[in-house]
């Protein structure tokens, strides 16, 4: 049948690397801003480019950790309590680990070692005072011009908003939330 076009695995394309990389940024209220960054680090992968993604703020398995690892290409790391953090419950050792997250993901966006790499939920880490803003928009800048770099999350500070090339904002109009509804494990996490 015309159109229709197989693919199986370990057929990808050879992507040349970036003459200049962009920074993105998925932000907003709405779901999706992960789920957007993951399809970007899939299709990055399938064509060849190494990928390193950074999770701040997650410490629980979440289900894109198992697919990830198969892909020879990516690295995922998490920087976060196994327990789901929110603004009022910011301990120390959230700062500690986001601190690490912050160090080990600028030492990777110079390594020369990775094409694209995401820093999950770091938005809301720098919005809730786990990193600096200051930190956050040092690292954006120094940003090596051949990296593509994803930043994600909720309540990105103003700063660092007009430091980006792209900025993606996924607004909610309906939630199961609201329903309540909650998150569930191959859907949310």
């Amino acid at each position: 049948m015309t159109g229709v076009t197989e693919h199986s695995a370990g057929v990808g394309l050879d992507a040349r690397p970036f003459a200049k990389g962009l920074v993105q940024i998925y932000t907003g209220n709405g779901k999706g801003k992960t789920t957007a960054a993951l399809g970007l680090a899939l299709r990055a992968a399938g064509h060849g480019l190494r990928v390193y993604f950074g999770q701040f703020m997650k410490g629980v398995p979440y289900g894109e950790l198992s697919a990830l690892v198969q892909l020879p290409s990516v690295t995922i790391r998490q920087f976060g309590a196994q327990r789901w953090t929110h603004p009022e419950d910011v301990t120390a050792e959230d700062r500690a680990l986001a601190q690490v997250g912050l160090q080990e993901c600028t030492e990777v966006l110079h390594s020369g070692g990775y094409d694209v790499v995401v820093l999950d939920e770091i938005n809301v880490a720098a919005a809730w005072g786990l990193l600096p803003v200051d930190q956050v928009a040092c690292l954006v800048l120094a940003k090596p011009a051949g990296v593509e770099l994803i930043l994600t999350g909720r309540y990105v500070p103003e700063r660092i908003l007009r430091l980006a090339d792209l900025v993606t904002e996924m607004n909610e109009i309906k939630h199961p939330f609201s329903s309540g509804i909650t998150s569930r494990q191959g859907i949310e996490f």
